[in-house]
């Protein structure tokens, strides 16, 4: 019978103790990290959902402005044609108060046509502050997007640190971390 038994000192026992410990210590320390990343990050993921959809909101409402603003220009250029011809027809007509039906048609449409311009103007402006609103909101939606991306870089690689068992990766993901906050931070200040 030739089974050899190896039967460890109590030293080796000791060591084995000690780096079990130690990558215990290592992997426990770093998931509560993850853990706290993962939750951040989801906090910034809300906020830059949320800032997005508003300036989508916003630019949406824009652009109707923008479409109703062009409707009245439409409308005011119809305004203008019809003004246009009843000058030409009460220019041509050879019955007085023919022609000035006409002419006094051609003053409504003068009026009118003031109306739809202010109208336009109005509502182009209006289109304009909404797309200049909508521009805002999504400034903080771009940083928050990089400073997300900054935080799962940093999670990965406490991911990279507890399956190699290097401890200087574990620097490059508090690093990587911190950026992203600094980022976040540096968004709502």
């Amino acid at each position: 019978m030739d089974d050899d038994y190896e039967v460890p000192s109590p030293h080796e026992h000791h060591v084995e103790d000690l780096v079990e410990k130690e990558r215990d210590g290592l992997a426990q320390k770093v998931s509560l990290m993850t853990a706290v990343l993962a939750t951040v990050a989801a906090l910034i993921s809300y906020q830059s959902g949320s800032a997005q959809n508003e300036a989508m909101f916003l630019k949406n409402q824009s652009i109707l402005k923008q479409a109703e603003a062009s409707d009245q220009w439409s409308y005011y250029q119809a305004k203008s044609v019809k003004g246009h011809l009843d000058d030409a027809v009460g220019a041509l007509a050879p019955d007085q108060l023919v022609k000035q039906r006409f002419l006094d048609d051609k003053s409504k449409q003068d009026k009118e046509k003031a109306a739809v311009q202010a109208e336009a103007l109005k509502l182009q402006a209006e289109s304009r502050k909404l797309g200049e609103e909508s521009e805002a909101k999504l400034r903080p939606h771009e940083r928050l997007a990089l400073a997300l991306t900054f935080l799962q870089i940093a999670i990965a690689l406490a991911a990279i640190t507890v399956l190699t068992r290097r401890r200087w990766l574990l620097w490059g993901a508090v690093g990587t971390a911190a950026v992203g906050l600094a980022i976040a931070l540096a968004t709502f200040f």
